[in-house]
């Protein structure tokens, strides 16, 4: 098949692999701490940088880990696997060789055979988890002034690999299901989640294919540390495989990186195979055991998940299934929203300000909840001055401006700025008269029953007033003193 006309029977197939950083408080096989943001080269020792003689001990924490996440996600934990060697060359992995796990026969990973449930496309669909498996991570390259630099601290991190099945069939799917494992590892306290921090990293193997046919050849992107990076430079490879297709050119399989200022991909390197890395069995390890009575009690401990929150929201709370879904979406967003209400009990003018005005400004700064300025004890008092009457709700949007710009609370805005409402009578009453005497047409209009010019005159006070005038009582006054009904 060829020419562009045949290449729209051609769909996308997408797999993901996802490196999860553990929540652990020390690396995989080493002492050293796991703090995001230490000096260069601090949290190292003769373990995690591959010194002769140095040898490594399992950390049972990150196994506990990985089984929780193998279970969340449907998977068949392993009652034995082991770790192997994965030897390569580079300056991030100290010893020339990553300590992992692969498949080999009779040596399976952690967890296999499992699913995530994907809602697409007005449905719900089962997407496939080919494995769950444990590794260190490698050392990080900085690449400055002319110079290649390499920082240990992240060598020996506790890591997870999540594979998917090529089952992902659009780049808006393979950000939804992203987003999805994210949350529900997050909940399970797995992992943090934080893109932006490394602890979730994605590598995509996308290529063609005619439907129901074999897979196509594949190529590999790397390099995507935010979700919207994801799911761009998987529209970008979708488009750069078609276009090569509709020439008649061949597609090659390699290893891609993602250029986030350029918004493309480009060829890094030929994609290598299994047996390039020259896998075999960690001589100093043991296999990992995990019996039954271990996985039950994992079990046991694992907190409340994403969807059983999300209907909790809309039971308890009354929330519309859309605010839920969006409050639920990250455990930092549910929990800011929880212990706001905990301060502020109106739970729907919480998910309104939270789903509206933050998250507004949070989609335009691109940051996550816990990256805001403002905290739930903040919100609540916000909210709190609205409720009593102490602000209007437009003086409210333009404090809470303020707050997530700076810091500062309400009340020092407020103070600071003047825009306590006035709600006194008397004085309301001066400023409605005097838009009334300004205003004949629009006065006339509602004594003529056309109540929009109710709405104008409303605006006129309010604007005399710098916006502090209180909305609901000026409109009475307005028809108090005009006489409409």
């Amino acid at each position: 098949m060829s020419g562009s006309a045949a290449v729209g029977v051609y769909e996308t197939v997408i797999g993901l692999e996802v490196h999860v950083q553990l929540s652990t408080q020390s690396k995989m096989f080493c002492g050293c701490a796991c703090t995001f943001g230490a000096p260069p080269n601090t949290l190292t020792c003769p373990v995690c940088l591959g010194l002769p003689g140095a040898l490594p001990v399992l950390n049972r924490k990150a196994v506990e880990l990985g089984v929780r996440a193998a279970l969340v996600l449907n998977c068949t934990v392993r009652p034995e696997s082991r770790f192997h060697r994965k030897n390569y060359y580079y300056p991030d992995i100290p010893k020339d060789y990553q300590i992992s796990q692969y498949q080999y026969t009779g040596h399976p990973p952690l967890a296999t055979d499992g699913a995530l449930a994907l809602e697409a496309g007005g449905g719900t669909r089962r997407v496939g988890i080919r494995r769950v498996h444990l590794e260190e991570d490698t050392g990080k390259l900085v690449h400055a002034g002319g110079r290649s630099l390499v920082d240990y601290n992240r060598s020996g991190m506790p890591l997870m690999e999540i594979v998917s099945e090529p089952d992902l069939r659009s780049p808006e799917e393979a950000r939804l299901f992203l987003t999805r494992l994210r949350a529900v590892l997050q909940y399970a306290g797995v992992t943090t989640g934080r893109m932006e921090e490394g602890t979730l990293r994605c590598d995509a193997n996308v290529s063609l294919r005619e439907p129901g046919g074999p897979h196509g050849i594949r190529t590999e992107i790397k390099n995507m540390n935010s979700l919207r990076s994801v799911e761009r430079a998987l529209r970008f490879e979708e488009a750069r495989q078609r276009d090569l297709v509709a020439r008649g050119a061949a597609v090659v399989q390699e290893t891609r990186h993602w250029d986030e200022a350029r918004g493309l991909t480009f060829s890094s390197r030929e994609k290598e195979e299994a047996q390039d890395y020259r896998y075999f069995p960690e001589p100093d390890l043991l296999p990992v055991c995990v019996d039954a009575a271990w996985i039950e009690r994992i079990r046991r401990d694992i907190p409340e998940l994403p969807e059983a929150r999300r209907r909790r929201f809309v039971e308890t709370h009354g929330l519309p299934e859309h605010d839920a879904g969006l409050l639920t979406e990250t455990r930092p967003m549910a929990e800011f929203f929880e212990e706001t209400v905990r301060l502020f009990g109106h739970p729907k003018t919480v998910a309104n300000w939270l789903v509206g005005d933050i998250a507004a400004y949070m989609n335009a700064a691109g940051v996550e909840i816990e990256e805001i300025a403002v905290r739930p004890a903040a919100l609540a008092g916000l909210l709190t001055l609205i409720d009593r009457g102490t602000i209007s709700g437009r003086s409210a949007k333009e404090v809470l401006d303020e707050m997530l710009r700076t810091g500062r609370t309400a009340d020092e805005i407020v103070r600071e700025r003047g825009l306590v409402q006035i709600s006194d009578t008397d004085e309301l009453a001066r400023l409605v008269d005097a838009a009334i005497a300004e205003n004949p047409g629009p006065v006339g209009d509602v004594k003529a029953g056309k109540d929009r010019a109710v709405t104008f005159l409303v605006g006129q006070v309010m604007k005399k007033s710098r916006g502090r005038a209180n909305p609901e009582m000026v409109n009475r006054l307005l028809r108090d003193r005009i006489g409409a009904s």
